[in-house]
């Protein structure tokens, strides 16, 4: 029933108090007063150079940051810079002015994972005991022709713009999957085979003020489950990481992406890199907008540990399973848990 088919936004205009259903219990609260400021601390990568002199030295930089980090930001340059223009307002339309989707908002209003176009709010509403504060439109993106004229169609520039900045996004992580597998020693095509025919998502997140940003999430603590997530942001803070046991907030820095690895490229590596738990905080006065770019191999694809990656020193790790089965149990799971790792150790088998 359209009654029922309802957003956050729908429900949080004037409101004094953050409705009991999404109020998190005290002991998983985000304790904002105990965040640090990132400073610098999350590694900031130019890319510039990654086809010149300089080839070997920002290798290194990916490996280091991958290893240490699990994030890492790097700058938008010009083949990138005029998608970037036009993106966040054009989602700020969407999800602001046209938060209902007018007459589309029935057709792509779903809480099936598996829709190709997938408007709906907190997580998974199906499993979850408490909401999360957000508001998402979520797309498949790759191949681009398959999906495109699923898209909302309102406004009209929506699908050029956004297939535009979808092209440009894919080529980034293209770069960055050649350069991730050479700092593991392995072929610069090694994950890009691993992927079989890729998979390529975009979420579309609209996280309202909030008048109690203390007792609720936008996004709990997780890892990703895909390969690697290319997030683009606006201008107010919200993205957080879990570095040494202590949230990190990684405060926007203009024209830049965060980049973050996800479960596979953890498993592809046999744990030499780490996907990290992240989470996304909302504010009391300002309505946040972020634009994520998930990279996953397509359903079918078996990841499993690099075999050049282990030995007698380095066993494996994680048995062989195909995405489809990881990310199924990723979404039954929900975010009620940070990660899945555990059901696909090998010594689970």
């Amino acid at each position: 029933m359209a009654t029922t088919k309802l957003l956050l936004a729908d429900l949080v205009s004037g409101v004094n108090h953050v409705p009991s259903s999404y109020i998190r219990p005290i002991s998983d609260r985000p304790n904002l007063h105990d965040v640090q400021l990132s400073d610098g601390s999350i590694p900031l990568i130019d890319l510039q150079g990654l086809y010149g002199p300089n080839h070997s030295d920002i290798i290194k930089e990916i490996g280091q940051a991958c290893r240490n980090d699990g994030f890492f930001q790097v700058y938008i340059y010009i083949y990138i810079y005029v998608c970037f223009m036009f993106i966040i307002p054009l989602i700020s339309h969407l999800l602001t002015y046209n938060i209902t989707f007018g007459s589309e908002r029935m057709k792509n209003y779903s809480d099936d994972p598996a829709k190709s176009v997938r408007l709906s709010t907190s997580f998974n509403v199906k499993t979850e005991k408490v909401s999360n504060w957000r508001d998402f439109l979520r797309l498949h993106c790759y191949p681009l022709e398959e999906y495109v004229n699923e898209w909302p169609s309102d406004p009209p520039s929506f699908r050029k713009d956004v297939a535009e900045y979808c092209t440009s996004a894919r080529g980034l992580v293209l770069r960055l999957l050649e350069a991730i597998s050479e700092s593991l020693g392995l072929e610069r095509s090694y994950i890009d085979k691993a992927l079989n025919k890729h998979g390529q998502h975009m979420a579309l997140n609209y996280y309202p003020p909030c008048p109690q940003p203390e007792l609720t999430y936008g996004l709990p603590g997780h890892t990703d489950p895909n390969l690697i997530t290319v997030l683009l942001q606006d201008d107010v803070p919200g993205l957080q990481v879990l570095r040494n046991g202590k949230w990190v907030a990684v405060n926007p820095i203009p024209n830049t992406f965060v980049v973050n690895i996800g479960d596979q490229i953890q498993v592809l590596s046999n744990d030499r890199y780490k996907s990290v738990i992240h989470r996304a905080v909302v504010n009391r006065n300002k309505e946040r907008i972020s634009i994520p770019t998930f990279y996953c191999p397509s359903p079918d694809a078996m990841i499993g540990p690099a075999e050049e990656l282990i030995d007698k020193d380095h066993p494996a790790i994680y048995r062989t399973f195909s995405y489809s089965e990881y990310y199924q149990k990723f979404w039954n799971r929900g975010l009620a848990t940070e990660t899945c790792f555990d059901m696909f150790k090998a010594s689970a088998t």
